[in-house]
């Protein structure tokens, strides 16, 4: 019996460069960055005072009620924002659909950790009578998919995921397995990240993974640069509707993409450095080549893990010269972590959206600050200005804290 086809029909970003996926691609492609001073809450006695922000988010732009807002995490937040977006991208009406054959699988690496900030002050400056009833439901990771279901009233796979920085697209990768399994026929996946607060960048500092270069923040972000000295965080997310292909075809729905493979593996390394030599990235992205049953010179184009840490990008590249061979000096790649920063949990959501535009647009953003490459990092990743390029086969790595590797493959529709 054959496999049922997925497909990519909507998309929806929350991001530091804009809340659509249109004035994202743009500022991308344009070369632009979204990082920028803390501005949400004072970070000046932090050693790292720079990120990725979503300034100027705001819930009730979506049409969710005031007051239900109030009892949302920002990052469950951001998860609705950027389905209601993708949903609304997809001309797709759930009330024309069946509930039962609908579902969402929406992951976060961290969680509701803003909720736990706020509410831990609450009971230490005005007692345990003060905490909100409503702690619990903001902060637990499902809260994400589990406000969408609620909000589309959809009854089909309600569930999430946590695999750090590999999440995003470990949730499209295992949403887009229960459509070819006929578990549903629509699934809105993806991920969804907001620890850009106090608590979350004390957390991350304390690890000394992050740049310090908080009086230069638009170039920060330097994947494969021989200066880079570490990754800068951000917040968001971003979201996809994945369909069966006749369900889409007969609803005459836009395709921006197939995905043909998933490929997921762990590195049994160590619980946040990268295994050095790659090995565990090289087998998910091998697996997602076998889960597609192409050869790795079909792939025209990588939206890499590149988070500009000196061990992540050296690792990576090792991986993809192992799982390329020859072909690894043919294929573009590129890293909009360098624009974006790092958005965790989040970051495998958005950048399946972008990889999806790669291939619908034929254009690869570009790897911005990249002006003296690492010479052990000696690929084409794609420096300073976007890329043209014809693209019918696009990949996107994701890499987690954990020795978590998940990698998708989308392909231009047929």
């Amino acid at each position: 019996m054959a496999r049922r086809r997925v497909v990519v029909t909507g998309l929806g970003v929350v991001t530091s460069l804009g809340e659509t996926y249109d004035g994202m691609w743009d500022k991308l492609c344009a070369g632009e960055s979204g990082i920028t001073p803390i501005r949400r809450w004072d970070a000046s006695k932090y050693p790292v005072r720079i990120g990725g922000e979503c300034i100027g988010f705001d819930i009730s732009k979506y049409g969710v009620d005031v007051r239900e807002a109030k009892r949302i995490d920002r990052f469950a937040q951001f998860a609705l924002a950027a389905s209601i977006s993708a949903v609304k991208d997809a001309s797709l009406d759930f009330a024309r659909e069946d509930p039962t054959r609908c579902g969402v699988l929406i992951g976060t690496g961290i969680g509701g950790i803003e909720t736990i900030e706020e509410q831990n002050k609450i009971l230490i400056s005005r007692g345990v009578s003060r905490v909100s009833p409503f702690t619990v439901p903001r902060l637990m990771p499902n809260a994400g998919s589990g406000n969408v279901s609620i909000f589309f009233h959809i009854n089909g796979p309600n569930t999430s995921v946590s695999t750090a920085c590999a999440t995003g697209s470990n949730a499209i990768g295992d949403a887009g397995r229960m459509i070819q399994c006929e578990m549903a026929d629509v699934m809105l996946a993806g991920g969804s990240e907001a620890a850009l607060c106090e608590l979350g960048l004390a957390s991350f500092c304390a690890t000394r993974g992050l740049s310090t270069r908080n009086d230069d923040p638009i170039h920060a972000s330097r994947p494969w640069e021989v200066g880079r000295d570490g990754f800068v965080m951000a917040e968001g997310a971003g979201v996809v509707v994945l369909e069966e292909y006749e369900h889409a075809k007969r609803r005459g729905a836009r395709i921006f993409a197939e995905l043909i493979g998933y490929g997921t593996s762990g590195d049994g390394c160590h619980i946040t450095a990268p295994e050095p030599e790659g090995k565990g990235a090289s087998l998910a992205m091998r697996l997602a080549l076998k889960d597609a049953s192409i050869s790795g010179d079909q792939v025209d184009y990588i939206n890499a893990h590149g988070t500009s840490t000196p061990l992540g990008d050296l690792a990576e590249t090792k991986a993809i010269k192992a799982t390329f061979g020859d072909h690894a000096r043919k294929v573009s790649i590129s890293s909009t972590k360098s624009q974006l920063g790092h958005l965790l949990g989040a970051s495998g959501g958005v950048e399946a959206v972008i990889g999806s535009l790669a291939v619908h647009r034929n254009l690869i953003p570009p790897t911005i600050n990249l002006v003296e490459q690492d010479p052990e990092c000696d690929l084409d990743y794609t420096p300073l200005k976007a890329k043209d390029r014809k693209i019918n086969i696009a990949m996107s790595n994701s890499f987690g804290f954990g020795g978590h590797n998940a990698v998708l493959l989308l392909r231009k529709p047929s």
